[in-house]
């Protein structure tokens, strides 16, 4: 048996993609490890959505050219988003690679494979208007939470982003397969899972829309969490928003990008919605679901970005003061339309800025999670905390991270915590008893 090692980088669509890549060539015969020094086929599943990811995979691929010259037999195959981008350019001067395979091409894989164990190079990067994998069952390990991609591809065309340009126009899975999937992990006992698109808020299938599928997802089993991501704010409807608010076990965290806090930035970068919008958005939700958690991204030094724009994008942080905020420098992506537009924003600047919003960001983190202190938050265990076997780390609904004193617990079980202090980045506290009506997500003011 020819055994794989595959490695991903970049977002959660890549995790998900990786097992159904797992998937299709588990069904062909091939096993898995994870040690490269073992492996007859090296899969490295890429993100292109920023330059330093790239370069990093580049110096990925030096590592693999050295197990090559070690096990000459073995294939080295890139795939995902930089696959599609630079695929002539990774097989023509890079000799490591043998294949070369987009997001929409994976059923191709075992036979390029094969073909590359004869020496033929592949490479495999047509876009396609239909393939969403639902018939594919992606190779997963029991666990507590599980990807589920049920939509691929996005129409936005944000002047920044490569995305329509690596993984195509938007198409969705269909709602029953995507409950049939859901049940399946429930039955397996998984406890959360996570529906994932590009842009999950234009789902469409026939007459359902995204709305409609958490619904249905949601009563799979009230005893599993629902998340999703990533959110567009010009497509989330008072629907979806009255739809996580009903259902107990559609957790309290929302992830709305907004990118910048200038109107004329947001217009360069074609959003599509001003900070007006976004700000009626943001009241409607939290109307809907007090203490809901929001997390954004934020582009520093997108070009023309002026110290005017950073200053708003700063005080649209300190309105809504975000839970959390993933903030990025501004990298240049060919056939962008940004790519077009001269990236006069000093590197210096930009990582200036950057740090600007991360440490503003920390501190409202910070105060936030201090009200938590003295509530009692309904934890999800997940495993034991990456800094001690002696304690259990799990997430409430709203996407908060908790450590608390190992006993009894094992992972994928509920639990209250009483939470007793914090950091930006962490709650901590011990578990208590409550009783009462039993959800997947509570929170409590603490009995003094």
């Amino acid at each position: 048996m020819k055994r794989v090692y595959i490695e991903t980088y970049g977002c959660q669509m890549n995790v998900a993609d990786s097992e159904v890549i797992a998937g299709i060539l588990s069904k062909e015969g091939y096993g898995f490890t994870q040690d490269l020094s073992e492996a007859d086929v090296i899969l490295v599943n890429t993100c292109a959505i920023r330059d330093n990811a790239e370069q990093r995979i580049y110096g990925r691929l030096g590592l693999f050219g050295a197990h090559k010259r070690q096990r000459s037999s073995a294939v080295v195959g890139v795939l995902g988003c930089m696959a599609e981008r630079l695929r002539t350019k990774l097989v023509e001067e890079d000799r490591v690679v043998d294949l070369v395979v987009g997001p929409d091409e994976y059923r191709k894989l075992p036979l390029l494979i094969e073909n590359a164990f004869a020496g033929e190079k592949g490479i495999a990067t047509r876009l396609s208007r239909v393939e969403n994998y639902e018939d594919i069952v992606p190779l997963r390990t029991d666990g507590v939470s599980a990807w589920i991609s049920v939509m691929r591809g996005c129409d936005k065309f944000c002047t920044f982003c490569v995305v329509p340009f690596t993984r195509g126009r938007e198409r969705s899975r269909s709602l029953q397969s995507v409950v049939n999937e859901v049940r399946d992990l429930a039955a397996r006992g998984f406890k959360e899972v996570t529906l994932l698109g590009q842009n999950v808020n234009s789902y469409r299938d026939g007459e359902y829309d995204f709305a409609d599928l958490m619904r249905h997802v949601a009563a799979v089993d009230r005893s599993v969490r629902v998340r999703f991501t990533t959110s567009h704010p010009q497509d989330m409807s008072d629907k979806l928003i009255e739809t996580i608010a009903t259902h107990e076990n559609i957790c309290k965290y929302i992830h709305l990008p907004v990118q910048s806090g200038s109107d004329r930035i947001l217009k360069l970068m074609n959003r599509n919605y001003t900070v007006e919008h976004y700000l009626r958005l943001v009241e409607r939700i939290r109307t809907a679901m007090p203490g809901v958690s929001l997390t954004t991204d934020i582009i520093s030094g997108f070009p023309t970005e002026t110290e005017e724009d950073h200053r708003m994008t700063m005080e649209l942080m300190r309105q809504v003061r975000y839970d959390g905020a993933f903030t990025f420098k501004y990298s240049p992506r060919e056939h962008t339309k940004a790519w077009e537009m001269k990236d006069d924003v000093p590197e210096d600047v930009k990582g200036e800025r950057v740090f600007e919003i991360s440490e503003m960001q920390r501190q409202i983190t910070l105060e936030l999670n201090r009200k938590l202190i003295g509530t009692v938050e309904r934890i999800l265990v997940e495993g034991p905390s990456k800094k001690s076997e002696v304690e259990w780390m799990g997430r409430t609904d709203t996407n908060k991270t908790v450590i608390f004193p190992r006993t009894n617990e094992v992972p994928g079980e509920y639990v209250d915590v009483l939470i007793q202090r914090c950091n930006s980045a962490t709650l901590f506290g011990n578990r208590v008893e409550l009783a009462g009506e039993w959800n997947a997500s509570t929170r409590v003011e603490a009995v003094a």
